[in-house]
């Protein structure tokens, strides 16, 4: 790892805590969704992290396992991967069922008055959101404190 390989791996750990930011927002805005493009209701979405770069012995130990499906989990990724770093491997749809409200006069109720509302509980989303902040802010500060050491270090050589 070269001088700025942690502001690397912070960099990509402040990019994938964007994002989960950014769906856990997009989960509260659409939390009372009953019709989408497809005609279904809004589905809680999922950010899924992986690590990228170099092996990790945690991978190793996971990777093989029955059950375990985490492919590309610890594995050098494509050409651009920070070594140490995490990545998002992708946003996924979560499978649970809707919740069925009655509610006969609402334009998407079904033949016997039920709603189908997207399955989103708002203290998941901010426990979620907490998570997401408190992340971003422990890798800000590590930014900052190696931005810090670099600049001790070039006072040293005034």
């Amino acid at each position: 790892m070269n001088l700025f390989g942690v502001m690397d791996v912070s960099g990509s750990a402040l990019k994938a805590e964007r994002v989960r930011a950014e769906v856990v927002a997009a989960n509260m805005a659409n939390a009372e969704t009953t019709r989408t493009a497809d005609g279904t209701p809004y589905k809680r979405q999922q950010v899924v992290f992986e690590s990228s770069g170099a092996t990790t012995a945690f991978g190793d130990v996971l990777r093989g396992q029955p059950g375990v499906h985490f492919a590309s989990m610890g594995t050098p990724s494509a050409a651009g991967a920070i070594p140490g770093g995490v990545a998002v491997s992708g946003v996924v749809d979560d499978t649970s069922a809707p919740l069925m409200r009655y509610e006969p006069g609402h334009p998407d109720a079904d033949a016997n008055g039920y709603v189908a509302y997207p399955n989103i509980n708002p203290l998941t989303e901010m426990v979620d959101l907490m998570g997401a902040t408190r992340a971003y802010g422990a890798n800000a500060s590590a930014l900052q404190a190696e931005k810090n050491m670099m600049n001790a270090s070039l006072d040293i050589l005034k």
